[in-house]
């Protein structure tokens, strides 16, 4: 069984010096490298021949410690203090005495404010790709909110502004203020922080990122990624007022409104109690006003509807009704009397046309109705044939009848008058 290699096991380590000397290796093999940050905790004293700085990366929570020659900071190309953006290039360096890393500079360069703007322009091309910018999804302001997030510098101007204006529009209004750095390198990770607490606060109904104006490099903070997307992970509404009304970072695209200047923000999340008593005052006398002018219309036109004839005399057309009907029932009246009258003289000519036609007036002349009695019936005698002698007879005159047996058929002599 072979033996284990030098830091294999617990019987054959490394030394201390071993690994450090190692681990420069590796490092050393990295090669020159360029990266951007921004510089912090820059210690330059006099008489040192190593300027030590930190590169933190203004979107993570992430930093690197830089050296320098103090003749390199010296000729950088603008001022080099807290917050500067910079491109730096430098060389890995493992520290072996201490065991510490660091990125040794050989070339500082700093960001210019075109290439700054040619940058936040691809942030929002990106962001708005993504739908951070969409109108659909600002969520409105509550009327008037019980209580206002308020993230912005310690005694600073626009907390000033933000709280006079909005104290002086609604006195009862409350808020819950979170100072923080608002340029610099700390500022989006306190921002960021500052946005959390106050959106987890059920109490906070709108929160308020305000500051004044400054340089494009001043507020760079608000066009950094990471707060733009902290703003639109926010549940509560988030207005945006940061600057002058030129002044447009990334963070007006992405919150729920956006505010010219922080005292145009007071003016729009507050209401002004006097303009809206005023407004109330109004409402109240132009509904009074409606209400006397329905009044009037309405009870002109009941006088209208009253000076109607039907209104006015409403048993008029019943009354001239009656009268038609009167007349036609008169009418009706005279037209049937007068038929009957017609009908009765009818049937009175036709009842005395009857009488002369039948045979009781032809009696009454002198003719008289001979009828034979037999077992069948009496039967109109018609032919002296149908009268035998012995045959009985009825005969039937004017006032009555009287019965005869005939003596059968008489023998015609001649007339009297021969």
């Amino acid at each position: 069984m072979t033996a284990p290699a030098p830091g294999e096991s617990a019987e054959n380590p490394f030394p201390v010096r071993a690994v450090a000397i190692r681990v420069k290796g590796w490092i050393d093999r990295l090669g020159s490298v360029w990266v951007e940050g921004q510089l912090t905790q820059i210690n330059l004293r006099p008489g040192v021949r190593t300027v030590f700085m930190v590169l933190r990366d203004p979107a993570a929570d992430m930093s690197l410690t830089v050296t320098c020659s103090p003749e390199l900071v010296a000729g950088a190309p603008v001022k080099l203090t807290e917050g500067t953006q910079v491109v730096v290039c430098g060389r890995p360096n493992f520290y072996t005495a201490r065991g510490t890393f660091s990125l040794r500079l050989s070339e500082i360069r700093a960001v210019g404010i075109g290439e700054l703007l040619a940058r936040i322009e691809r942030l929002r091309r990106l962001l708005d790709a993504e739908g951070l910018f969409d109108p659909r999804l600002k969520r409105p302001l509550p009327f008037l909110p019980g209580t206002i997030g308020l993230i912005t510098g310690r005694a600073s101007a626009a907390e000033h502004d933000v709280m006079t204006v909005a104290g002086a529009r609604w006195p009862a209004v409350r808020f819950a203020v979170r100072n923080t750095a608002v340029q610099g390198p700390t500022a989006v990770a306190q921002m960021v922080e500052a946005l959390r607490d106050l959106d987890a606060d059920p109490e906070v109904e709108v929160i308020v990122l305000a500051r004044g104006g400054g340089s494009v490099e001043d507020l760079l903070p608000f066009s950094d990624e990471t707060l733009c997307r902290a703003i639109s992970a926010c549940r509560t509404p988030v207005v945006s007022a940061i600057g002058h009304e030129p002044d447009n970072p990334l963070c007006d695209l992405v919150a729920d409104l956006r505010a010219a200047t922080p005292t145009d923000a007071a003016k729009k999340i507050v209401p002004d109690a006097a303009a809206e008593q005023a407004l109330v005052d109004d409402l109240r006398r132009r509904s009074a006003q409606a209400v006397r002018h329905w009044v009037v219309r309405e009870d002109r036109m009941l006088a209208q509807l009253r000076s109607r004839p039907v209104l006015a005399d409403p048993l008029r057309a019943l009354t001239e009704r009656g009268e038609e009907v009167r007349r036609a029932l008169a009418a009706v009246r005279r037209d049937v009397t007068r038929l009957i009258a017609a009908q009765t003289e009818r049937v009175g000519h036709l009842s005395a046309r009857l009488a002369t036609l039948g045979p009781a007036a032809t009696l009454a002349r002198g003719y008289a109705v001979v009828q034979t009695v037999g077992a069948g019936g009496p039967h109109v005698l018609r032919s002296v044939e149908d009268a035998a002698a012995g045959t009985r007879l009825r005969i039937r005159v004017a006032d009555g009848a009287v019965a005869a047996t005939s003596e059968g058929r008489l023998l015609e002599g001649p007339s009297d008058g021969s």
